[in-house]
């Protein structure tokens, strides 16, 4: 018995692969993807410190996995609603307002962050 299994190791990477496929379709991750890169665009611009750019790298972690996490759980109550239990909308709207919670978080933190590089821009313009 090996420890480690390259092709179950590889197996793993193509359904990973797949599950972004199948994320790729949802509009919110594609508008989360473009704030994503959006911001990793003014990390590289304005070279941020590393702490600055990870707690950046952080949030838009948190909130695209979120973000994954609320399909899956809206693609399961779709299976299940309405007729296993009513509550199955009020889990989907909680997802939902968990990954808004988490969006907000991320603005107020990129806020913070780049407060200062785009008030010296603007100053010294």
């Amino acid at each position: 018995m090996t420890i480690f299994n390259l092709k179950k190791f590889a197996r793993s990477f193509s359904y990973a692969g797949r599950g972004f496929k199948c994320v790729l379709k949802e509009q919110n991750f594609r508008v989360q993807i473009l704030f994503s890169i959006i911001v990793v665009f003014l990390i590289l611009f304005f070279g941020l410190k590393v702490w600055e750019a990870a707690a950046l790298a952080m949030m838009i972690i948190l909130v695209l996995v979120l973000e994954i996490i609320n399909s899956i759980f809206e693609r399961i109550m779709d299976i299940l609603e309405p007729r296993v239990h009513p509550h199955a909308k009020t889990v989907k709207d909680m997802m939902a307002a968990a990954v808004l919670i988490a969006s907000i978080g991320a603005a107020f933190v990129g806020i913070v962050i780049f407060w200062p590089y785009f008030s010296n821009v603007i100053y010294n313009f």
